[in-house]
């Protein structure tokens, strides 16, 4: 059997780990606060929520961001439903672009989850596709600026134009980081973006919209439209922000994020 003082000198050990690591009894515990799930979109990456993850965490929020495989709606859907299975707790769930139209399946019936955020994002209704939405209104400069590569199987995946990357999708971001986000950028299967959406989660649990008015991939015709469609709880427009407004102005977006938390 082991002393009382060998257990005690354990516990100093482990609390002593624990204090090195930058873990804290408050941050073992269940916290107070909704876990953040951040779901980028199309030609983008999770890093494109560094800004906002930073201001999010700053203010105590535990953030997941989610690598959004960008290959169906329904694949990508399942993929996030199993992120959000395995969150304890209550989700602020949060969609950029493409992201809004994974949301729809793996939202639905989760009743965790408190809010959704539309970051430049669809909100689609049942049967509605990305390709859809974006052409429902005039707007969008994205069909002359994309290039696709074969995959083989009959579909493409679908990228911007390096050259044309930065008017396109983050106008108002410096050239030196736009050059960097072309070279990085993920690719978007074709067959994602025609896919129709199954039962929409916006119905059923409260919704909140970013709309940069900036935006020349998805009109902000198109996001008033889907977020007067919602109902939704707020809807904050970013004068003259491009698409990657998350990137641009990730204080609007932190703050809109931690609106809908509470």
């Amino acid at each position: 059997m082991r002393s009382k003082r060998t257990i005690g000198l354990i516990g100093v050990l482990v609390l002593a780990l624990l204090g090195l690591a930058g873990v804290s009894s408050q941050a073992i515990a269940k916290p107070d606060k909704p876990t953040v799930v951040l779901v980028h979109g199309a030609f983008a990456d999770s890093s494109s929520w560094n800004g906002v993850i930073k201001r999010l965490e700053k203010s105590g929020y535990p953030v997941v961001a989610v690598a959004n495989p960008l290959r169906s709606v329904s694949g990508d859907g399942t993929y996030l439903k199993s992120v959000l299975a395995g969150i304890k707790g209550p989700v602020v769930l949060v969609g950029h672009s493409y992201g809004g139209q994974v949301m729809t399946p793996a939202a639905t019936g989760n009743k965790n989850i408190k809010a959704l955020v539309y970051i430049a994002a669809f909100a689609p209704a049942k049967g509605e596709s990305a390709l859809d939405l974006t052409n429902k209104f005039p707007g969008s400069t994205l069909g002359a600026a994309v290039q696709s590569i074969p995959l083989g199987d009959g579909s493409n995946d679908v990228s911007i134009q390096p050259a044309k990357f930065r008017e396109q999708f983050m106008a108002d971001v410096p050239r030196k980081e736009a050059a960097l986000a072309a070279i990085t950028q993920r690719p978007v299967r074709d067959v994602a973006l025609g896919e129709a959406a199954g039962d929409p989660a916006w119905t059923s649990i409260p919704s909140y919209f970013l709309i940069p008015t900036g935006d020349r991939n998805i009109p902000p015709a198109v996001q008033h439209f889907m977020a007067d469609r919602a109902h939704a709880k707020a809807v904050v427009e970013v004068d003259g922000a491009s698409h990657a407004v998350a990137v641009s102005e990730p204080g609007d977006v932190a703050d809109l994020i931690k609106r809908a938390a509470r």
